[in-house]
């Protein structure tokens, strides 16, 4: 990150850091946060969250590799997670699989070229009587079809399309 970056960085995780008076139990909401903002957490950002919550970064890196909607690694602005549960995979998931990765032209694990899309698998969500589910970022989508699939992506591609236009990344966590 660059200096600015993380100086605006230090001040945004000092805001939700000050909620908890500084505890450990704002970790996760600001890499949430964070994750959110700059969708990938790299050892800076690591660095300035352990630093301002006067922890070692490994924790913070422990914490962060360990939840799947926080992985460090870069990810989409979109992340649709398909659920792999055995139920979803009686509710026709394989074909709701191929039909996401020809419509993201990704495979699963991958990011799109432009960074607008990843595509991962995910465990339950609990919506084993609506499968196939799928979450994109924090919205669920249940009773999935290929063709639902479809219509889903090309609605996010057009809000991909609208939010390049008016990138903005101002604002706190």
């Amino acid at each position: 990150m660059a200096v600015n970056e993380l100086a605006q960085l230090r001040r945004e995780v000092e805001e939700v850091a000050a909620l908890t008076n500084y505890s450990r139990a704002s970790l996760i909401p600001i890499l949430r946060g964070v994750k959110e903002k700059y969708r990938e957490l790299d050892s800076d950002a690591m660095q300035v969250i352990a630093d301002v919550l006067s922890i070692h970064p490994v924790e913070v890196h422990a914490v962060s590799t360990f939840y799947s909607f926080i992985q460090p690694e870069p990810q989409g602005q979109f992340v649709f997670r398909l659920c792999r549960t055995y139920s979803c995979e009686l509710a026709g998931k394989k074909d709701v699989a191929e039909q996401l990765q020809k419509d993201l032209g990704i495979g699963f694990g991958e990011m799109s070229a432009d960074g607008a899309f990843s595509l991962e698998w995910a465990n339950c969500m609990g919506m084993c009587d609506q499968g196939p589910a799928m979450l994109v970022n924090e919205e669920i989508h249940a009773e999935l079809t290929p063709d639902k699939v479809h219509a889903i992506v090309e609605g996010y591609r057009k809000r991909q399309a609208e939010s390049s236009a008016s990138q903005d990344r101002g604002g706190a966590l």
